[in-house]
């Protein structure tokens, strides 16, 4: 008959266990998204060190988030522009703008974001003043990649330019450009002209936010497993005073 009271202790046990399974769990792969991220964000510092001709070799085969300078012509007259990013909040475009080197291969430039009109219908102006010969500078990087919340969409080959895509491959932009696109882009730096806003930074969240979330899972183990102690003692205790018949001494 004394055994009865254990079977909801036993089950408190073992969801407590479980619990903080979960938690160490979720706590370990939020420090590895920290290393991750942290060795992103350093060699996205490193990689402005030193600017480096790009010359003949090909982008994909340059450091991410190195530096580079490259000599070319734009083409304004086939540009895409990137929907469902926003800067600080506000929606808009990322402006990808076809790039033709000396060499003769193609290179997308991000030249920054512009802010959405207020209508599908309207997209913003993103016209180049001319097509001139000129050496641009920037940063190896790869193309934004879908969130969780975020759909894709590839260009659609009857839309006029510039084609509105939301995450697309590389693949899908040189199908729609007809010519062969590297996998990676370069991001235009900051102070170079023909640009819109380029506040770049490495993608996903900073380092210290995945750092963060891993302490604040293991802090919810710790108290996971504090809180079943307490009230274990205090069942102990409970049932050893409810043993104690009236009148004993």
């Amino acid at each position: 008959m004394r055994l009865a009271p254990l079977a909801p202790a036993a089950g408190w046990a073992l969801l407590t266990l479980l619990g903080c399974a979960l938690f160490v769990r979720l706590g370990a792969w939020q420090w590895q998204r920290w290393v991750q991220s942290d060795a992103a964000w350093t060699r996205f510092a490193r990689g402005a060190a030193a600017l480096q001709p790009l010359g003949a070799r090909a982008v994909d085969d340059a450091t991410l988030y190195q530096r580079v300078s490259v000599t070319g012509r734009f083409d304004g007259r086939h540009q895409f522009l990137l929907d469902n990013l926003s800067y600080r909040g506000q929606p808009g475009y990322e402006v990808l703008t076809p790039f033709t080197r000396a060499t003769g291969a193609v290179l997308l430039i991000d030249r920054g974001w512009v802010p959405f009109t207020g209508s599908r219908a309207r997209l913003p102006d993103v016209a180049l003043a001319g097509e001139e010969s000129l050496t641009v500078s920037g940063r190896i990087a790869e193309l934004p990649r879908a969130g969780l919340a975020s759909g894709r969409a590839a260009p659609n080959p009857r839309d006029p330019w510039p084609k509105v895509t939301s995450f697309p491959a590389a693949s899908e932009l040189a199908q729609a450009l007809g010519a062969p696109l590297p996998e990676r882009i370069l991001l235009l730096d900051p102070g170079a002209p023909q640009g819109y806003v380029r506040d770049w930074q490495p993608p996903g969240m900073a380092p210290l936010r995945h750092l963060s979330y891993a302490i604040q899972w293991w802090c919810f183990a710790a108290l996971a497993l504090i809180v079943w102690g307490v009230l274990g003692v205090r069942r102990a205790r409970t049932a050893g005073r409810r043993a104690v018949k009236p009148g004993t001494p």
